[in-house]
């Protein structure tokens, strides 16, 4: 399915947003919504996404890797500059208040769920799934987080890019 939205997208066939809107938008949802934690600003971000979604959809090639990640990094950017905006404008006081960690034992998100992506990430060992959680689910950044684990960035850098290629092999085998 996903090669097929994305010859649609790359064709600008019009049904490819609505094919996009229902395999992925629940999934987005869930992410930008731990990010933001604002029901109506995740509905407006998830709008803007899927615009620029189909703007570019012309951009996107599968060497880059899949559709759902293409159109994660999208949606997950644009809630991130969200925060960055409200931030700069003192509507929030911290940008820390509004990105938490994620409490695993307590946050468990059916629209993550449904992708099984909460499956794949689980299956990563505590550190790597640590790092993708707060990078992903939680949109920190990778400065962030190393002042938040108190790790040197190159670190969290070598981390995240392990982390980032054992996904990549689960991919590949699933």
């Amino acid at each position: 399915m996903e090669k097929r939205i994305a010859q649609f997208l790359a064709e600008g066939n019009e049904h490819a947003i609505e094919l996009l809107y229902d395999h992925y938008a629940d999934a987005l949802y869930g992410v930008v919504l731990r990010i933001v934690r604002d029901d109506d600003l995740a509905s407006d971000i998830i709008q803007e996404a899927f615009v620029k979604i189909w703007k570019n959809g012309k951009r996107y090639s599968k060497e880059k890797g899949k559709l759902f990640t293409w159109c994660l990094n999208i949606t997950r950017n644009r809630a991130i500059d969200e925060l960055r905006s409200k931030q700069r404008k003192g509507e929030i006081q911290n940008l820390d208040s509004s990105v938490n960690f994620i409490d695993r034992q307590h946050s468990t998100n059916p629209n993550i769920d449904h992708v099984g992506l909460r499956e794949i990430v689980d299956s990563l060992d505590q550190e790597k799934r640590e790092l993708i959680e707060m990078a992903y689910f939680g949109g920190y950044t990778q400065a962030e987080i190393s002042k938040k684990m108190e790790l040197p960035l190159g670190t969290v850098k070598t981390r995240m890019r392990n982390a980032l290629k054992d996904l990549k092999n689960i991919f590949s085998v699933g």
